[in-house]
């Protein structure tokens, strides 16, 4: 059996993968030349600058906002559905195919029918961000509903269980999984999401910032603004979903 990596030993590959990715974008802004391409030490003086200023971490508070009302409002509706869908045959198979059809439906429609429909205010910005991303929340918790074991739940009837302790010993432990595959593919594609949404139709946030500089033609700013945010997501990631993960899983081992 191979030996187990440790958390240092993981954390130094990441790192060493990352420096290896700012290596290359290096090479390439050196080779290309070019303010469509600026470099890593370009990048980060725009975002000293962009620091420096008032309102950075407004825009940044106002976009992480959005993400968190969308991620929680589509993790709730979504995991309901999901759980529903996939326990019941019945329903999985009468509203199947509207989860095929919300899957597909592209994501640009949506925000553009939401601001028609409820304006270009914040309701709408959510609206469209959740509805887009309930559908792959509800069609991954709709597979770990359809991989419950059906043994571990005649057990629990078996041993008179009540419906908390069967959701909380037998149910959720074995959803975990798919808890957190939603999760991170939820923060994922939610805060994509938002940006487009503030890129089109808000005051502020990082993707209304993005449409200011993509007027101005500032690569450097935009990429400033992006990989700030990319590493409060990276912060999330490392430090809510993984020891989470790592949590609801531990009866595996």
């Amino acid at each position: 059996m191979k030996p187990a990596v440790t958390a240092s030993r993981r954390a130094a590959i990441q790192a060493g993968s990352l420096a290896g990715l700012v290596a290359l974008w290096w090479a390439a802004a050196t080779a290309a030349q070019s303010p469509a391409l600026p470099g890593p030490v370009a990048v980060w003086a725009a975002f000293l600058e962009q620091v420096a200023t008032d309102g950075y971490f407004g825009h940044l508070a106002a976009t992480l906002a959005r993400v968190a009302a969308a991620f929680l409002l589509a993790m709730v509706i979504g995991s309901a559905l999901g759980i529903f869908l996939g326990s019941r045959r019945l329903a999985d198979h009468l509203f199947g195919g509207w989860l095929v059809f919300l899957l597909n439906l592209p994501a640009l429609v949506v925000i553009i029918l939401c601001y028609i429909w409820f304006g270009l205010t914040e309701v709408a910005a959510i609206a469209a961000v959740s509805i887009n991303k309930i559908p792959n929340v509800t069609a991954t918790l709709r597979e770990g509903a359809r991989a419950l074991s059906r043994d571990l739940d005649e057990m629990a009837w078996v041993y008179t269980y009540s419906t908390t302790r069967r959701i909380r010993h037998v149910i959720l432990p074995q959803m975990a999984s798919y808890f957190a595959v939603a999760a991170r593919n939820g923060m994922a594609l939610v805060w994509k999401i938002v940006l487009v949404v503030e890129f089109l139709g808000r005051p502020n946030g990082v993707g209304f910032q993005l449409h200011t500089y993509f007027q101005l033609f500032d690569v450097a700013t935009i990429l400033a603004y992006a990989i700030g945010f990319i590493i409060v997501v990276l912060a999330i990631e490392h430090l809510l979903f993984e020891p989470w993960e790592r949590y609801a899983t531990r009866w595996r081992r």
